[in-house]
Parts: C-alpha cells; structure tokens; sequence
C-alpha cells in the first residue's frame, strides 16, 4: 500500500507551500525573547504586542516578506558612555527577529510602541468566500 503525501493528495491541489510553512514554523528558534501575546479582537481583526522594553521607534523595524511579519530590534550597547561601570548587569542590551507567518488576505493595518509594548494590528481582508461561475468554451 503506497502512502501519499500531505502535498501530494489529489484533492489539495495548490496547498504546496502549507508543508513549507508547517516546516519552517518546526524550525523557528524557540527563542523566548521578547515575549509576545497574540490577540483576537474582532472577526477580522488581530493584534500582536510584543513586550519590547528598553528599546526607541528608531531600533525596531517592521516589514512583510513574503506573507511573513518579520519584526526586529537592534539594540547596541554602545550608547556613548564608555565610563560607565557596572556592579550588577541584569539589562542586557540585545537584538532580536521575530517572525510571523501571515495568511493569505492578512495585511498589516498600523504599529503603536507604547510603555514598552509594541502593537501590531492585523486585519484580515475580503473574508467572505466568493462564488466564482466558469464558462465553459469549446475546443
């Protein structure tokens, strides 16, 4: 008895990159850093908050690549003050990436940074499904 594959079933006919997805998200670092919540706030809405404490608008970045939300965060030490002399470090300046697989419809509809968290608002468009009627020609 031969075994079909997830892609290669007969009856899911475009869904290829669903197994790319399902392996990459397997593949995502489980890094813990920054935490994140996912929210549902309405039948099309979303929003992603990701506590990014410590960090200003200009060392973040959000950008969509190829139906993924990739957020990062680049946080230098470096901050002009060689003199400094730590007895306890607890804070450490870090960066990050964070990423996001997107649906398809799924577009980004605003980011606020606000004490500390950072909002992502995601809105799903066009979600009721459309009947199409194919004509059929000849020859």
């Amino acid at each position: 008895m031969s075994r079909i594959t997830f892609p290669s079933h007969p009856l899911l006919l475009g869904f290829d990159k669903l197994e790319q997805l399902v392996e990459r998200t397997a593949r995502a670092g489980t890094d813990g850093y920054p935490p994140f919540n996912i929210e549902h706030r309405g039948p099309n809405a979303f929003r992603i908050t990701l506590a990014v404490a410590g960090f200003q608008e200009s060392q973040l970045s959000i950008t969509v690549e190829n139906r993924q939300l990739v957020v990062r965060g680049d946080q230098s030490d470096d901050d002009g003050s060689a003199e400094r002399v730590f007895l306890h470090r607890g804070i450490a300046a870090r960066q990050f990436q964070r990423v996001f697989a997107l649906a398809e419809g799924v577009e980004v509809a605003g980011a606020r940074l606000e004490n500390g968290l950072l909002h992502i608002d995601l809105q799903r468009l066009d979600p009721e499904p459309k009947r199409q009627s194919i004509p059929i020609t000849r020859g």
